[in-house]
């Protein structure tokens, strides 16, 4: 009976290695391949800070339940979530306000631009989903309306799902997004025109650059994912950050609407709930199992990183593995 026992838990442990050590060498594989893609995109311009990036550059974390990391290439280099810090802004809001907040935003695809203004005078004022500008511009506001000091509560958020305190808005950044935030001006005060958004505008652009002005790593972010991975609960402080209910939820949200118009074609390739923003950040994961993060700053003509979507799409194909 020992000897049976022994040999079970061997053979788990030997498959727990190789499951562990394909994750490596898959990363490290791709990282590899995919290099070569450097100059088929295009670093974003509209805003000048997020110009001045070094376009070489690229990297790819995971974070696993059973607390393993695997890191290649840029992997810990810090830079600008842009996007991907809507999937803080509206888990902090929905563990407070839950199903309160669809009355102010919608949870289908846009098949627009993250950035256009066409669909809010069609739906009145009502943004399509919290992923696209207008949505967050809203999320945003009703955080105002929950936090004395919300740029002070997102940072504390973050630092805490992700178990890192020396996380920071790049103020550089935020103040460039600032300086040319026009278009999410207008989007504001058409919000505003229609009663969909409370506080002064210019009050909540400072507070919506400042969130996508958050310095973090391909590391950082994949821990930070983790309690979705964990179905809502935080794995560094035990926290039910969402329920379970609201974790599902915002993942579905992920999936279908986290890349903006490509959102449809990103969850056939890679068949991932996930999240990407303009500074080439990706960030998806595995329910149960693990977070991924890939930076890579050329974009392609969606907005997303070129390299990025690539590498997730290769990375479940070559694992076997995704929600499907």
């Amino acid at each position: 009976m020992v000897k049976n026992t022994l040999k079970i838990i061997f053979h788990l442990y030997l498959c727990l290695k190789e499951k562990l050590m394909n994750y490596e060498d898959v990363i490290k594989n791709i990282y590899g391949e995919l290099k070569s893609y450097w100059g088929k995109g295009k670093v974003a311009d509209y805003i000048p800070a997020l110009a001045e990036v070094n376009p070489r550059q690229y990297g790819i974390a995971i974070e696993t339940l059973e607390g393993q990391s695997f890191q290649v290439g840029d992997a810990e280099i810090r830079f600008s979530a842009q996007s991907i810090s809507k999937v803080f802004t509206l888990a902090m809001v929905t563990r407070h306000l839950g199903d309160e907040i669809w009355k102010y935003v919608g949870r289908e695809p846009s098949g627009n631009p993250f950035n256009s203004l066409v669909q809010l005078e069609y739906e009145h004022g009502i943004p399509r989903n919290p992923f696209i500008n207008a949505g967050a511009l809203v999320v945003t506001d009703r955080l105002m309306s929950l936090y004395d000091r919300p740029k002070d509560a997102i940072l504390d958020f973050v630092r805490k799902i992700s178990g890192n305190d020396d996380i920071y808005y790049d103020k550089h950044i935020a103040r460039s997004e600032r300086e040319h935030a026009d278009r999410n001006m207008a989007l504001g005060y058409f919000m505003k025109s229609f009663g969909n958004i409370e506080h002064d505008v210019e009050a909540v652009i400072d507070v919506y650059c400042h969130q996508c002005a958050i310095s973090m790593s391909c590391v950082d972010l994949s821990r930070a994912f983790l309690f979705l991975v964990n179905h809502g609960k935080n794995p560094f402080h035990q926290e039910q950050v969402l329920t379970t209910s609201q974790s599902k939820r915002l993942g579905a949200l992920m999936l279908t609407c986290g890349f903006y118009d490509e959102s449809g074609d990103f969850a056939f390739r890679a068949g991932l709930p996930g999240k990407s923003g303009v500074g080439g950040g990706v960030v998806a994961y595995i329910p149960g199992n693990l977070a991924i993060t890939v930076w890579s700053p050329e974009l392609n003509c969606h907005g997303n990183s070129l390299i990025g979507m690539e590498t997730l799409e290769r990375f479940t194909t070559d694992i076997g593995n995704s929600i499907f």
